[in-house]
């Protein structure tokens, strides 16, 4: 019998776009009932983001999967009394409005915590709700620019880059997802919820882990060095003739290995400049071009082969297509499900990388139209047919 590891855990998703959705997400995999909260009319900003396919935004399929959906407007009294009624019965509210928005509609934490003291109340937003900057609008571009990660990501001498997903968005998302569970098993012990208040630039910046350290030790400012590391050599991307792969030498041990059986090159185990780890840092190029004249005439299969061969850590750059058509993420990690999508056909999402092994992650539905559970929402919280459509007519969703 399936047991899932969130069964009878209500979460209101008050939340738009890709982080706050992306914590929604994952409760939902894990068996939590997740009402999407949605404005009536317009909902979520990312059913418009592509990909669309026959009108349906498979971006906001894929973060709003396993979902039921409501609309309401909290700016009427009505949809005020829906809200709270849906609080009493929850467990988590998320939301991801700018400071102070629920404040100025009257259900901030301090006013639904009155009504619902084991309410666990998760905001994320970019800068958090505390300091200076708590008011800025935040996207995850903002994320990556402020956190730092864009000053260290890039080729060595050219500019700061972006990560090539919304890095800061799915932190913050994950970050959120772990603040909940711990707030979780803290109301376990006192009876009470608490707020869990999420940045998108503090996660970004405590991602950054070992350039701090570095930073603080040797007041040198990180600067770009491609796909390298300041930390480890050889540690890089390497060319082969048909492409690109990278080898991790993480110890001394696993650097003479590659010098005694990949380079045939015993003599660099004792020269100056490699002979320690911060020494193969400061002259990893010298390092990089030992290595890519090794593998020059060989593809990136014959290359990873000979190195994994030895037990040395080794990989292609994989592209979507290659990892989408590999049996090793497809079929034993399972990271796609296909699903049947009304009026779109078949479609494929992420599946969850969490694996349990009492407690499977599963998408359990598809993402909600907009609305499309209003009267269904309305009538387990006691409206009555004839209210609903009084509610419907007075806008209040």
């Amino acid at each position: 019998m399936e047991y899932k590891a969130l069964e009878g855990i209500v979460v209101l998703d008050f939340t738009k776009v890709l982080a706050g959705p992306y914590c929604g997400s994952i409760l939902a995999d894990f068996g939590a009932d997740v009402i999407k909260i949605e404005l009536p009319g317009k909902g979520d900003d990312a059913r418009a983001y592509g990909p669309i396919v026959n009108g349906e935004s498979l971006y906001y399929a894929n973060l709003n999967r396993g979902k039921r959906g409501i609309t309401l407007n909290l700016k009427t009294e009505q949809g005020k009394e829906v809200f709270k009624k849906l609080v009493r019965k929850a467990d988590i509210l998320i939301e991801n409005n700018r400071p102070g928005v629920m404040e100025r509609l009257g259900l901030s934490y301090e006013e639904l915590s009155r009504i619902n003291p084991r309410l666990i109340y998760g905001k994320i937003s970019g800068f958090g709700s505390t300091g200076p900057y708590a008011d800025r609008p935040g996207y995850d571009i903002i994320s990556q620019a402020m956190g730092g990660l864009m000053s260290v990501t890039g080729e060595k001498g050219g500019p700061p880059t972006r990560s090539g997903n919304a890095m800061g968005d799915v932190l913050g998302g994950m970050n959120l997802t772990i603040g909940i569970l711990m707030a979780l098993e803290a109301r376990n012990r006192s009876g009470r919820g608490q707020v869990v208040d999420i940045a998108l630039v503090d996660s970004v910046i405590a991602s950054l882990e070992q350039a701090w350290q570095r930073y603080f030790t040797s007041g040198k400012i990180p600067v770009r060095h491609g796909n390298s590391y300041d930390a480890i050599a050889p540690y890089d991307s390497y060319r082969a003739k048909d492409g690109y792969l990278v080898i991790g030498c993480g110890n001394q041990k696993l650097f003479e290995v590659l010098c005694l059986r990949i380079l045939n090159r015993p003599e660099l185990i004792t020269d100056e400049r490699f002979k320690t780890m911060p020494l193969r840092v400061e002259n990893q190029m010298a390092l990089k071009k030992v290595i890519e004249e090794w593998m020059q005439d060989m593809t990136v299969d014959e290359a990873v082969k000979q190195v994994l061969d030895v037990g040395i850590p080794a990989g292609p750059i994989m592209s979507l297509d290659m990892i989408s058509n590999d049996v090793h993420f497809t079929e034993a990690r399972q990271m796609f499900e296909e699903i049947d999508y009304p009026g779109v056909g078949t479609i494929k999402l992420n599946n969850s990388p969490i694996k349990l092994s009492e407690s499977k992650a599963k998408i359990r539905g598809l993402s909600p139209r907009l609305g499309e559970h209003n009267k269904e929402i309305l009538m387990n919280l006691g409206y009555s047919d004839q209210q609903i459509e009084e509610m419907k007519e007075n806008g209040v969703f």
